[in-house]
């Protein structure tokens, strides 16, 4: 019997009387959702009306709202088709790309995937590339399918961003882990937060940046993928007083995992009782 377990950390900054929701859905056909909503007070500074500010926004005459980003980091520890002890995993990155017009895409339609293992963790730090609709495939290549290929899941990113804090920043030095959407470490139970166990104790570098440096040998042990998403604010009057809902996550689907759809194979209604 086929299974999937995983274990999941979200590790986020507080910003003024922000509030975050959790959300989990599990589908029938075997994917996972994992949505962040985002709502409450925006943090806010008074200043002359009217005044130029060119990283806020004006809410009200004389009271600005700041541009911000929430950065968010899943701690994904994935064991893809194993038992009470684990499984040895490795991740691939899939890429789409089409042949220029010629004898691989005559009509000009055509287009394939390219397939990279990421065996060490200097080559796992990853980015999301929706022009190639990037998306990165957890399999146990000990593992077959009905067609005798490895099975595995996919991570799809959702919504996301990219910091534009600068590297040299006080924050981008604390959380150096946000540059990259994608980082894929050896499984270490020590290893828990992406900016390191202290990110407002240490003066930069910890963390995943560290760690990482280590280059450990990720094909076919135990890993743990951490998926770096958010979202960039730019705050609008609707969001004053209390701002509506900002949505941000990821999926998580089957990919070879079952022989076909899970999603049909769900027991009648019972009939209504006269």
């Amino acid at each position: 019997m086929n299974t999937v377990t995983f274990g999941i950390s979200i590790k986020m900054d507080q910003l003024s009387y922000y509030e975050y929701g959790y959300f989990w859905y599990f589908y029938q056909d075997g994917s996972i959702e994992f949505e962040a909503k985002l709502t409450g007070i925006v943090l806010t500074l008074a200043d002359t009306p009217g005044k130029p500010h060119p990283s806020a926004t004006e809410l009200e005459p004389g009271l600005w709202a700041p541009y911000h980003q929430h950065i968010l980091c899943a701690r994904l520890d994935l064991d893809i088709d194993g038992d009470a002890n684990g499984a040895n995993n490795t991740v691939v990155e899939v890429d789409s790309f089409a042949h220029e017009l010629g004898p691989k895409n005559i009509y000009g339609g055509a287009y394939e995937i390219s397939e990279t293992i990421l065996k060490r963790e200097l080559d796992a730090k990853r980015v999301v590339d929706p022009f190639k609709s990037r998306f990165w495939k957890i399999i146990n290549p000990n593992r077959k399918n009905h067609m005798q290929h490895p099975v595995g899941y996919k991570l799809v990113p959702g919504h996301t961003t990219y910091p534009l804090a600068l590297p040299e920043s006080t924050i981008g030095k604390r959380a150096g882990f946000m540059y990259q959407h994608l980082w894929v470490t050896k499984n270490e139970t020590k290893e828990r937060y992406p900016a390191g166990d202290y990110p407002f104790q240490h003066t930069g570098g910890a963390g995943l940046p560290q760690w990482t440096q280590a280059n450990r040998e990720i094909e076919n042990t135990d890993v743990v993928l951490w998926h770096v998403f958010g979202t960039n604010h730019i705050p609008r009057a609707e969001d004053w007083p209390v701002m509506p809902v900002e949505r941000t996550g990821f999926h998580l689907k089957p990919s070879g995992f079952f022989a076909r759809s899970p999603a049909i194979d769900v027991a009648p209604a019972a009939k209504p009782c006269h």
